[in-house]
């Protein structure tokens, strides 16, 4: 018969407590009262609980690598996010080991499934879109090993996150195309559930609302990020009875797709039609009109993000942040009709 060995799951079962009050309260943890601590303790050394080969890795400091999930390695945001990485990491002394989910669930939950984290100090997350759970990530979290979100972040997690001002990127995008003169504004969104798909549309929203521009919802589209679907959206905005004479999209790519299918159908973008995209991809001053744009941070949130990691993991009482960075408003021909 296969020997059971005791872990922090038995333990919280057996005083009905939650795993990750165990973790902290072996790891002595400044938010777990004395009395608990002493519960779990004697319980651990009545059971003969050993710790996690993994968590005891950590604790020590000991393999300076830093592993990062994130969707993709293509695009130029995350390819710009590791940048900032990188030079935080290495100037510190730790490596970084990159794992790519192409922005499946599946592919994420089988990378932490089988993610040798004894061979990782922490790890830096951003999540895909179809996320239905990040009970994966808590489970990681409770053996001891931290985990920093940034960009797509599991706001139920409470951990340090880094993330742009989606919510004021979008409310700026949509108010400068409204002042160019457009009022029947689309937002071609990204999937739903993700929190800055959730936050870009509530600045679409609340700007339309300050300048009293009834909603229209046929003109919100959910989707995913790409060229392609920004041009499928923009089919079917197009082929509505009323139809919008702006765009404002989730991301650059899919503004330029939204650009290419307008300019098929002989439409002039800028003059006719605005579109504003947000991340400010170099695509977006190659195309024709150039594409205005919310600039995000990316080099810095990278920096930021593996900055509190190393915090987490190098101080035992480092409690979580959350830090928001401002975008910045860029504007180019893909919005330049002006009020006449």
């Amino acid at each position: 018969m296969a020997r059971h060995y005791v872990t922090i799951k038995d333990i919280a079962k057996i005083l009905n407590i939650s795993v990750s009050t165990v973790s902290r309260a072996l790891r002595d943890t400044y938010d777990v009262n004395q009395e608990t601590k002493e519960k779990v303790l004697a319980l651990a050394a009545e059971l003969n609980y050993k710790p996690n080969f993994n968590a005891t890795g950590l604790a020590k400091g000991s393999t300076h690598n830093l592993g990062v999930i994130l969707p993709f390695i293509t695009n130029y945001y995350f390819s710009t996010v590791i940048t900032g990485i990188q030079e935080v990491a290495y100037n510190n002394g730790y490596n970084i080991i990159l794992f790519v989910t192409n922005d499946s669930p599946e592919r994420e939950f089988d990378i932490i499934e089988n993610l040798s984290v004894s061979s990782l100090d922490g790890l830096l997350v951003s999540i895909s879109s179809d996320s239905d759970s990040c009970d994966h990530f808590q489970e990681i979290i409770d053996e001891g090993i931290p985990i920093v979100f940034f960009d797509r972040v599991a706001s139920e997690i409470e951990t340090s996150k880094v993330m742009q001002d989606d919510y004021n990127g979008a409310f700026e995008a949509v108010e400068h195309l409204i002042s160019n003169g457009y009022t029947r504004i689309a937002h071609i969104a990204g999937p739903k559930g993700l929190s800055f798909t959730e936050a870009r549309l509530r600045g679409y929203k609340a700007a339309l609302s300050k300048h009293n521009i009834v909603l229209n919802e046929d003109w919100i589209i959910y989707s995913g990020f790409s060229q392609d679907f920004g041009r499928s959206d923009t089919v079917q905005l197009m082929e509505l009875e009323q139809k919008p004479d702006a765009i404002f999209a989730v991301n650059d790519r899919k503004a330029i797709g939204a650009m290419i299918e307008l300019k098929n159908r002989g439409i002039k973008v800028g003059e006719e039609f605005g579109v504003v995209g947000f991340t400010n991809d170099p695509m977006s001053t190659i195309i024709s009109p150039s594409l205005s744009t919310i600039a995000e941070p990316a080099f810095e949130i990278g920096k930021l993000s593996c900055e509190l990691l190393i915090k987490h993991i190098t101080k035992k009482y480092f409690q979580p942040e959350e830090v928001i960075l401002p975008g910045k408003l860029i504007s180019r021909e893909s919005s330049m009709r002006t009020v006449g």
